[in-house]
Protein backbone atom coordinates (compact mmCIF):
# COMPACT_ATOMS: atom_id res chain seq x y z
CA UNK A 1 0.00 0.00 0.00
CA UNK A 2 1.24 3.80 -0.86
CA UNK A 3 2.33 5.48 1.59
CA UNK A 4 0.30 9.01 1.87
CA UNK A 5 0.91 12.79 3.39
CA UNK A 6 -0.67 11.91 7.03
CA UNK A 7 -3.66 14.60 7.71
CA UNK A 8 -1.36 15.83 10.56
CA UNK A 9 1.18 16.90 8.62
CA UNK A 10 -1.17 18.83 6.27
CA UNK A 11 -2.09 21.00 9.48
CA UNK A 12 1.19 21.78 10.31
CA UNK A 13 1.90 22.98 6.99
CA UNK A 14 -1.00 25.10 6.68
CA UNK A 15 -0.19 26.30 10.15
CA UNK A 16 3.06 27.06 8.90
CA UNK A 17 2.49 29.09 5.78
CA UNK A 18 -0.08 30.86 8.26
CA UNK A 19 2.56 32.00 10.84
CA UNK A 20 5.25 33.30 8.21
CA UNK A 21 5.99 37.16 7.49
CA UNK A 22 4.74 37.63 4.38
CA UNK A 23 5.95 41.43 4.13
CA UNK A 24 9.54 40.61 4.77
CA UNK A 25 9.31 37.48 2.56
CA UNK A 26 7.72 40.06 -0.47
CA UNK A 27 10.84 42.13 0.13
CA UNK A 28 12.72 38.81 -0.58
CA UNK A 29 11.39 37.86 -3.24
CA UNK A 30 10.42 40.78 -4.97
CA UNK A 31 11.73 44.24 -6.32
CA UNK A 32 8.03 45.62 -5.45
CA UNK A 33 4.98 43.99 -5.61
CA UNK A 34 5.36 41.34 -2.65
CA UNK A 35 2.07 41.30 -1.09
CA UNK A 36 0.46 40.87 -4.47
CA UNK A 37 2.90 38.34 -5.33
CA UNK A 38 2.05 36.38 -2.17
CA UNK A 39 -1.76 36.33 -2.39
CA UNK A 40 -1.11 34.90 -5.72
CA UNK A 41 0.87 31.99 -4.69
CA UNK A 42 0.76 30.70 -0.81
CA UNK A 43 -2.34 28.68 -1.50
CA UNK A 44 -0.69 26.69 -4.63
CA UNK A 45 2.61 26.95 -3.14
CA UNK A 46 1.54 24.75 -0.66
CA UNK A 47 -0.68 22.80 -3.02
CA UNK A 48 2.29 22.01 -5.63
CA UNK A 49 4.43 21.37 -2.70
CA UNK A 50 2.16 18.84 -1.10
CA UNK A 51 2.43 17.42 -4.25
CA UNK A 52 6.21 16.74 -4.64
CA UNK A 53 5.95 16.24 -1.27
CA UNK A 54 3.75 12.94 -1.94
CA UNK A 55 6.06 11.97 -4.77
CA UNK A 56 9.03 12.33 -2.22
CA UNK A 57 7.29 9.60 0.51
CA UNK A 58 6.80 7.79 -1.99
CA UNK A 59 10.58 7.07 -3.97
CA UNK A 60 12.49 8.01 -0.37
CA UNK A 61 13.39 4.90 2.08
CA UNK A 62 12.70 6.60 6.17
CA UNK A 63 15.61 7.31 8.17
CA UNK A 64 17.64 8.59 5.46
CA UNK A 65 19.55 12.18 4.72
CA UNK A 66 18.13 14.89 2.59
CA UNK A 67 20.20 17.97 1.38
CA UNK A 68 18.39 20.79 0.50
CA UNK A 69 20.31 23.36 -1.57
CA UNK A 70 18.80 27.13 -1.62
CA UNK A 71 15.69 26.43 0.58
CA UNK A 72 13.00 28.37 0.99
CA UNK A 73 9.22 28.49 1.38
CA UNK A 74 8.30 26.51 -1.86
CA UNK A 75 10.12 23.59 -0.63
CA UNK A 76 8.63 24.00 2.91
CA UNK A 77 6.06 21.23 2.24
CA UNK A 78 8.79 18.73 0.88
CA UNK A 79 11.16 19.31 4.10
CA UNK A 80 8.20 18.38 6.52
CA UNK A 81 6.53 15.76 5.34
CA UNK A 82 10.19 14.26 4.80
CA UNK A 83 10.71 15.01 8.67
CA UNK A 84 7.55 14.24 9.77
CA UNK A 85 5.97 11.49 7.52
CA UNK A 86 9.06 9.32 6.33
CA UNK A 87 10.94 10.28 9.99
CA UNK A 88 14.26 11.59 8.16
CA UNK A 89 17.03 13.88 8.65
CA UNK A 90 16.78 16.72 6.01
CA UNK A 91 18.97 19.90 6.10
CA UNK A 92 17.95 22.88 4.40
CA UNK A 93 20.45 25.11 3.42
CA UNK A 94 19.98 28.62 2.29
CA UNK A 95 22.57 32.17 1.82
CA UNK A 96 19.16 34.51 2.64
CA UNK A 97 19.61 35.24 5.84
CA UNK A 98 16.46 37.18 6.13
CA UNK A 99 14.48 34.41 4.69
CA UNK A 100 16.08 31.72 7.00
CA UNK A 101 15.47 34.00 10.20
CA UNK A 102 11.49 33.82 8.75
CA UNK A 103 11.40 30.33 7.98
CA UNK A 104 13.29 29.63 11.47
CA UNK A 105 10.34 31.66 13.50
CA UNK A 106 7.46 30.27 11.68
CA UNK A 107 9.05 26.03 11.94
CA UNK A 108 10.03 27.11 15.28
CA UNK A 109 9.49 23.43 18.11
CA UNK A 110 9.57 21.14 14.53
CA UNK A 111 12.53 19.15 13.03
CA UNK A 112 13.35 21.44 10.63
CA UNK A 113 16.32 24.15 10.94
CA UNK A 114 17.46 26.30 8.37
CA UNK A 115 20.91 27.20 7.83
CA UNK A 116 21.93 30.20 6.36
CA UNK A 117 24.87 28.55 4.43
CA UNK A 118 26.51 27.54 1.80
CA UNK A 119 24.95 23.48 0.98
CA UNK A 120 28.42 22.47 0.34
CA UNK A 121 29.38 23.35 3.96
CA UNK A 122 26.86 20.46 5.22
CA UNK A 123 28.80 17.75 7.04
CA UNK A 124 28.28 13.68 6.50
CA UNK A 125 26.56 11.87 3.49
CA UNK A 126 22.63 12.10 2.29
CA UNK A 127 21.17 9.63 -0.11
CA UNK A 128 18.70 12.84 -1.18
CA UNK A 129 19.82 16.22 -3.18
CA UNK A 130 17.09 18.99 -3.74
CA UNK A 131 18.21 21.01 -6.20
CA UNK A 132 16.07 23.57 -7.87
CA UNK A 133 16.00 26.75 -9.48
CA UNK A 134 19.57 26.59 -8.60
CA UNK A 135 21.87 26.40 -11.10
CA UNK A 136 19.86 28.38 -13.29
CA UNK A 137 19.09 31.28 -11.34
CA UNK A 138 18.89 34.21 -13.31
CA UNK A 139 19.88 37.11 -10.56
CA UNK A 140 23.40 35.10 -9.65
CA UNK A 141 23.77 33.54 -13.73
CA UNK A 142 22.97 36.81 -15.77
CA UNK A 143 24.43 34.56 -18.92
CA UNK A 144 23.84 31.28 -17.97
CA UNK A 145 20.49 31.57 -17.42
CA UNK A 146 19.37 32.85 -20.79
CA UNK A 147 21.27 30.06 -22.40
CA UNK A 148 19.47 27.54 -20.13
CA UNK A 149 16.09 28.48 -20.99
CA UNK A 150 16.56 28.62 -24.75
CA UNK A 151 16.27 32.49 -24.68
CA UNK A 152 20.36 34.01 -25.29
CA UNK A 153 20.64 37.27 -27.53
CA UNK A 154 23.44 35.73 -29.98
CA UNK A 155 24.22 39.85 -30.50
CA UNK A 156 24.48 40.67 -26.62
CA UNK A 157 25.48 37.08 -25.50
CA UNK A 158 28.98 37.26 -23.71
CA UNK A 159 30.66 34.04 -24.07
CA UNK A 160 33.56 35.37 -21.43
CA UNK A 161 31.42 35.91 -18.58
CA UNK A 162 29.21 32.94 -19.68
CA UNK A 163 32.27 30.67 -18.90
CA UNK A 164 32.76 32.26 -15.68
CA UNK A 165 29.91 31.44 -14.22
CA UNK A 166 30.03 27.44 -15.92
CA UNK A 167 32.83 27.03 -14.05
CA UNK A 168 30.92 28.31 -10.64
CA UNK A 169 27.62 26.10 -11.43
CA UNK A 170 30.50 23.14 -11.98
CA UNK A 171 31.86 23.76 -8.72
CA UNK A 172 28.23 23.97 -7.00
CA UNK A 173 27.35 20.05 -8.66
CA UNK A 174 30.81 18.72 -8.06
CA UNK A 175 30.76 19.92 -4.08
CA UNK A 176 26.99 18.75 -3.71
CA UNK A 177 26.79 15.67 -5.37
CA UNK A 178 30.50 14.39 -4.14
CA UNK A 179 27.86 14.57 -1.09
CA UNK A 180 25.09 12.06 -2.45
CA UNK A 181 25.65 8.57 -1.42
CA UNK A 182 24.83 5.96 -3.95
CA UNK A 183 22.69 4.71 -4.93
CA UNK A 184 20.58 8.36 -4.25
CA UNK A 185 17.98 10.75 -5.65
CA UNK A 186 18.22 14.03 -7.00
CA UNK A 187 15.48 16.22 -7.11
CA UNK A 188 15.88 19.39 -9.71
CA UNK A 189 14.43 21.29 -12.42
CA UNK A 190 14.28 19.94 -15.86
CA UNK A 191 16.75 22.79 -16.99
CA UNK A 192 19.23 22.06 -14.69
CA UNK A 193 19.14 18.25 -15.53
CA UNK A 194 21.89 19.03 -17.96
CA UNK A 195 24.56 20.24 -15.06
CA UNK A 196 23.75 16.97 -13.04
CA UNK A 197 24.19 14.68 -16.14
CA UNK A 198 27.31 16.14 -17.15
CA UNK A 199 28.51 15.48 -13.56
CA UNK A 200 27.71 11.57 -13.67
CA UNK A 201 29.20 11.17 -17.59
CA UNK A 202 32.66 12.77 -15.77
CA UNK A 203 32.47 10.09 -13.64
CA UNK A 204 31.15 7.31 -15.02
CA UNK A 205 27.96 6.44 -12.80
CA UNK A 206 24.90 5.40 -14.40
CA UNK A 207 21.44 7.69 -13.86
CA UNK A 208 18.25 7.77 -15.03
CA UNK A 209 15.82 10.40 -15.68
CA UNK A 210 12.07 9.53 -14.57
CA UNK A 211 9.94 11.13 -16.98
CA UNK A 212 7.09 12.51 -14.65
CA UNK A 213 7.29 16.18 -13.98
CA UNK A 214 5.89 18.24 -11.31
CA UNK A 215 4.82 22.36 -11.59
CA UNK A 216 6.11 24.54 -9.22
CA UNK A 217 4.08 27.47 -7.56
CA UNK A 218 7.03 30.42 -7.71
CA UNK A 219 9.94 30.21 -10.73
CA UNK A 220 7.64 27.72 -12.84
CA UNK A 221 10.59 25.44 -13.80
CA UNK A 222 8.98 21.76 -14.11
CA UNK A 223 10.80 19.60 -11.28
CA UNK A 224 11.64 15.81 -12.27
CA UNK A 225 13.67 13.43 -10.04
CA UNK A 226 16.50 11.76 -11.53
CA UNK A 227 18.23 8.41 -9.71
CA UNK A 228 22.00 8.36 -9.42
CA UNK A 229 23.67 5.10 -9.25
CA UNK A 230 22.83 1.48 -9.65
CA UNK A 231 20.38 -0.38 -7.52
CA UNK A 232 17.56 2.13 -7.37
CA UNK A 233 15.72 2.14 -4.31
CA UNK A 234 11.84 2.23 -4.30
CA UNK A 235 10.36 2.29 -7.78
Amino acid sequence: MTARVSHASKVLIAKVFAHLDYKTLGQVYCWEGGNEFWHARRRPCQRLGLTVAQALLEKLPPEGRSLYVGAGVAELPALLVEALDCHRQVEPCNLRRSEVAVLNRACRGLPVSFRARDAASARGRFDHLWMVSVLNDPERFPHLAPLSYGEANPVTFNPIRFQKERRIVQGIVNRCLAKLSLPGLVTTSTEEVVWIAEWCHRHGIPYRVERKQYSTALVGDPICFMRIGGGWFKS
